[in-house]
């Protein structure tokens, strides 16, 4: 009885796969960006909205901190990525509340290159997220809703793509932001020209073969974020 209970044991055994000891162990919640912390507004400020993606996730910290005491600064808890994903989240982005000033950005990912299923590919096996045509498209459609708030907007100009970044082209933020541009000039929207400042100083304050920024290249568009809301809430 007892070697029968044991081939019966030693059979069930063998069905029963093996799982790693560190497979078995729940692995750590990823800790939430602190740039996405809902923020309680100071009564009596001016309410800042920024909406972009990535390299607007770097600076936002840093812009709450150069505005303390000056305003409240909002985000949307998410990478805004392109423009079609703006069309589709804009109103849930844009709440409720009354917005004093919105400053946003599209572009690097409307130019980044993908494949037929939307995953990042070499520029020589994709194309672009947006096309150049949507992507004026998609900016005018953008503007007039936010325009809707009563809000002072301001268009932050796509940041420089250095040569190896992944799945973009040096060159085509160029293309996009003439575009940009365009549209904000003809809509009246105030320009913050993060372009222009931050490509003198790209060796010193972005990453190599990267669009994003060293953590002290992020305080630094801070600085010039900042300052460009200040001016525009100072001339309301």
């Amino acid at each position: 009885m007892i070697r029968c209970t044991s081939f019966w044991l030693s059979l069930l055994a063998a069905f029963i796969p093996v799982v790693p000891l560190s497979a078995q162990q729940a692995k750590p919640k990823k800790a939430p960006n602190p740039a996405y912390a809902p923020i309680e507004d100071t009564a009596g400020l001016p309410r800042v909205l920024l909406i972009g993606d990535s390299i607007s996730i770097g600076y936002t910290l840093a812009v709450r901190e150069e505005l303390k005491g000056k305003a409240n600064v909002h985000r949307p808890a998410t990478n805004c990525g392109p423009t079609t994903t703006g069309l589709s989240q804009i109103d849930k982005w844009l709440g409720e509340g009354k917005w004093d000033v919105i400053h946003f950005n599209f572009g690097l990912h409307d130019l980044k290159f993908v494949d037929d299923q939307g995953k990042n590919a070499p520029p020589d096996k994709g194309h672009p997220q947006v096309s150049a045509a949507d992507y004026q498209k998609n900016l005018e459609t953008l503007v007039a809703r936010m325009k809707k708030t009563g809000a002072k907007l301001i268009f932050a100009t796509t940041t420089p793509v250095p040569e190896g970044a992944q799945a973009r082209i040096k060159g085509d933020e160029k293309k996009y932001n003439e575009i940009a541009v365009a549209v904000m000039k003809k809509n009246g929207v105030a320009i913050d020209d993060l372009y222009s400042f931050s490509l003198p100083q790209l060796a010193e304050i972005q990453l190599p073969a990267n669009v994003h920024f060293k953590p002290e290249g992020s305080k630094v568009l801070a600085q010039q974020v900042a300052a460009e809301i200040l001016n525009v809430l100072e001339s309301k």
